[in-house]
């Protein structure tokens, strides 16, 4: 029987593009001392295959469809404070680190690590340090403060309900909306249905007036209510 302290850390892998998300479940699965228990392919994903596998340490990409990862690792580390969270993403700008860190994350890699470089961060992490590559460390040095950063308007919006509202508020037909996030008309219309429920309003008026309200929408003319 394995011993508590040699088991393998348990990994859960949420990256929404299956090429990738495959590439790293087989370059951590054979890793010695790693053991992939799951796969989540959106922040929602994550936060449910979390629960149900309990890993020491979620790798979680930045950019993901719903709920993106700053989000998921916010929520991960109120629902399960002891899994470690390794944001591992292309994005190294200071304020995707900046987020991300704030959000609760213990580790920051830029995918195309090398494998060492990989195995020695989950280690580190899944014992409760905090680890970044150099770079980021370097200059999160002059950006990360004791300020919290500010919430977004309307909490209980997803981002992508959010840019859809945003726009909206900016005037924008829900076609215009469809062609600006490649969505379709209908999706457009259904997320418009989920936010005026959300914010309790009765429609699209009201709900470009609460918009305004909380900064969203630039300041625009008012939007018709039609599509």
């Amino acid at each position: 029987m394995t011993s508590p302290a040699t088991r393998p850390i348990r990994v859960l892998i949420a990256d929404d593009h299956p090429v990738v998300r495959r590439g790293m479940s087989a370059l951590l699965g054979s890793l010695d001392g790693v053991e992939v228990v799951a796969e989540a392919a959106t922040g929602e994903e994550a936060l449910r295959e979390a629960q149900l596998s309990r890993p020491d340490v979620v790798v979680m990409d930045i950019q993901m469809p719903a709920m993106d990862g700053v989000e998921a690792t916010r929520r991960l580390a109120t629902l399960l404070p002891d899994v470690a969270v390794l944001v591992v993403t292309m994005f190294e700008d200071d304020a995707t680190v900046v987020s991300a860190m704030r959000a609760g994350a213990r580790g920051y890699l830029l995918k195309g690590a090398e494998q060492e470089e990989i195995l020695t961060t989950l280690r580190s992490v899944a014992a409760g340090q905090f680890v970044m590559g150099p770079g980021a460390a370097a200059r999160l040095l002059g950006r990360l403060d004791p300020t919290p950063e500010p919430a977004p308007p309307f909490p209980e919006l997803t981002a992508r309900e959010r840019e859809v509202l945003d726009l909206v508020a900016r005037g924008h037909s829900n076609s215009r909306v469809a062609a600006e996030l490649a969505l379709a008309a209908k999706t457009v219309a259904n997320h418009l249905s989920v936010i005026f429920t959300k914010l309790r309003v009765n429609g699209r008026t009201e709900a470009v007036i609460l918009a305004r309200q909380q900064g969203l929408g630039g300041g625009t003319a008012p939007a018709a209510d039609g599509t």
